[in-house]
């Protein structure tokens, strides 16, 4: 543990400008609105039905477009091509609105422009249908685009909104919203999916209804948290004779050489690209391994009830998964409980490569992701948040989210090129070990105690106050 004699002087207004339950309530209903998006789409029922879509149209693994020397996008790598390609855009995008939001007033309306980018793209989700794969693989990446830009604002408002002893629960709360959003509307979606033809609907028109609805439960929602987050002066003024736009391109470089400077926290933001990856990998193409492994492949035709039950058990267990994992933060610190999730991880995926071969054996497996799940993701966030200098907060969570949630390239793109290269899902999924294993090394060796104070920040028990 780091010495109090080198932590940052204390703040003692800072806690009387945030902790604002108001506030704090209208941010984790985001997480609430936007988990339609990462549950719905992403986790449960896009994947499978761009694939299949994809496969009536050029067969189980036919071409979809030939690359020349570099092989080819098949009817089974077509949808985690999709999720690379709206990831590499981001790559370039996300920094520079980041640093946009950190000159400007404008952080909670740019993300309202982005959200709701991604909202109608969404929406429009319900005409993929037929020949239309290509236009499904086009809106994907937008809606992606702009959910993966505005969680970059809604991020940074959680060093605006807390004080650094609340982050990891407000972090962790955020995250147990989300699942209970989500595992609510999957729900919702179950009933139309398993009772179709009660309602005299096709099992295809049920899911595109329930496409729709995510992206509406996602706009709607996302009105309570524009209602209660508040918009504040930035900590850095525009510079005479430069735009919003001049700058953001500029400060990119002063947030890349920040970033350098800063070499516990930048070796940290390496180890989570690796470890996030293989998370949301296993996250976007569960679904699509579940119903190609247990069903298609043995002949059958997709269970689409089964796949919507597992994601919805998923969600609710995951909201006690998260708030197990806040308490485990205060008893062995941030970093090792995300040390033992990531070993969890581990030994999920190498289950599943050996030994998956029932939906039993799918419902175990997917209790234990259930579990690690939100204490992965919500203890990481909280921890990246210490390590931001003050007044750069947009533009770190900018590089943070290249590999946040459903925006992470490395790991589709691993996956895509083993599965057609291979034609097995359980090889796909068995190379994203790697990911885990190089991640969770590079947090070893990562001191996160002094990450914190070099950025200028405390650590949570130097930051709670005194009892």
């Amino acid at each position: 543990m780091t010495s109090r004699k080198h932590a940052p002087p204390v703040d003692p207004d800072d806690a009387k400008l945030k902790n604002n339950p108001r506030e704090i309530f209208g941010w984790k209903m985001y997480d609430w609105a936007n988990s339609a998006f990462s549950t719905v789409i992403v986790g449960a029922l896009y994947g499978p039905y761009l694939t299949e879509v994809t496969q009536r149209v050029v067969g189980e693994n036919g071409v979809v477009i030939e690359l020349g020397p570099l092989g080819a996008i098949t009817a089974k790598s077509f949808f985690p091509t999709c999720v690379s390609v709206a990831v590499f855009l981001q790559v370039f995008l996300l920094p520079i609105l980041g640093s946009v939001a950190d000159y400007s007033h404008l952080k909670k309306k740019m993300m309202a422009v982005f959200c709701y980018l991604g909202v109608v793209a969404t929406c429009l989700m319900f005409f993929v249908n037929g020949r239309l794969y290509w236009l499904g693989g086009l809106l994907f990446i937008v809606a992606n685009l702009g959910f993966g830009a505005a969680v970059v604002f809604y991020n940074s408002f959680l060093n605006d909104i807390t004080t650094e002893d609340q982050r990891d629960k407000v972090s962790s709360r955020g995250f147990a919203y989300g699942y209970l959003g989500g595992g609510l509307l999957l729900g919702l979606s179950f009933v139309v999916v398993n009772s179709a033809e009660r309602f005299g609907l096709g099992t295809l028109m049920a899911v595109r209804l329930s496409l729709l609805a995510a992206g509406v439960w996602w706009g709607g929602f996302a009105i309570v948290s524009f209602a209660r987050l508040k918009s504040r002066a930035p900590e850095k003024a525009l510079p005479r004779g430069k735009s919003y736009l001049t700058v953001g391109f500029a400060e990119l470089g002063g947030t890349f050489k920040e970033l350098a400077r800063l070499r516990h926290t930048l070796r940290y933001l390496i180890g989570y690209l690796f470890f996030n990856d293989g998370i949301q990998t296993v996250i976007s193409m569960s679904s699509v391994v579940l119903a190609q492994e247990l069903f298609i492949a043995r002949g059958l035709e997709t269970d689409q009830s089964f796949l919507l039950g597992i994601f919805l058990m998923v969600q609710f267990v995951a909201i006690f998964g998260a708030l197990i994992f806040e308490r485990l933060a205060y008893a062995i610190t941030t970093k090792w409980a995300i040390m033992v999730s990531l070993v969890l991880w581990c030994g999920v995926v190498i289950y599943v490569y050996g030994f998956l071969q029932t939906t039993t054996q799918a419902w175990g497996a997917a209790a234990v992701i259930a579990i690690v799940l939100g204490g992965s993701q919500a203890l990481s966030r909280s921890l990246f948040s210490r390590m931001i200098p003050k007044g750069r907060e947009a533009s770190f969570f900018g590089l943070y989210e290249v590999s946040e949630r459903g925006t992470s390239w490395l790991g589709p793109l691993l996956f895509g090129a083993v599965v057609a290269a291979t034609d097995s899902y359980r090889q796909a999924l068995l190379s994203l070990i790697l990911l885990f294993v190089v991640g969770t090394v590079i947090l070893y060796l990562t001191n996160t105690d002094k990450a914190i104070h070099e950025a200028g920040n405390l650590l949570p028990e130097e930051a709670a106050p005194p009892t």
